[in-house]
């Protein structure tokens, strides 16, 4: 069974946008990484205002998750207790990771 510090995997559109938005997370992608106007590029939730990021609806960015075929794996808790606002979006399919990475931005890897 995974405790609650250890990285979880999903794909589920619910279950990813409400873990963001009780962080105060918001979608986004890297400015400069679309391909078009109408392509979101390099995929990340925003937890701060980044002049790197722009926002973007929740919609453009499932559509990209689910173009890219990623994964989204997050952690719930810190090991202390503390809510946690780790994440990476991963390829599906990709091994999970251990817990004993903290971030408050996260990061993400996808394909172009």
């Amino acid at each position: 069974m995974t405790t609650r510090h250890e990285a979880q995997q999903t794909t589920n559109h619910d279950k990813i946008r409400k873990w963001a938005e009780q962080r105060g997370g918001r979608p986004a992608s890297v400015r400069g990484t679309e391909e078009g106007k109408e392509e979101a590029g390099v995929l990340r939730i925003a937890f701060t205002d980044d002049e790197d990021l722009e926002s973007i609806e929740w919609d453009e960015f499932f559509d990209k998750f689910e173009e890219e075929h990623l994964a989204f794996l997050y952690q719930d808790k810190t090991a202390d207790g503390g809510e946690s606002r780790f994440f990476k979006l991963v390829e599906r399919g990709e091994p999970k990771r251990g817990h004993d990475h903290e971030s408050s931005h996260g990061s993400s890897r996808t394909r172009h």
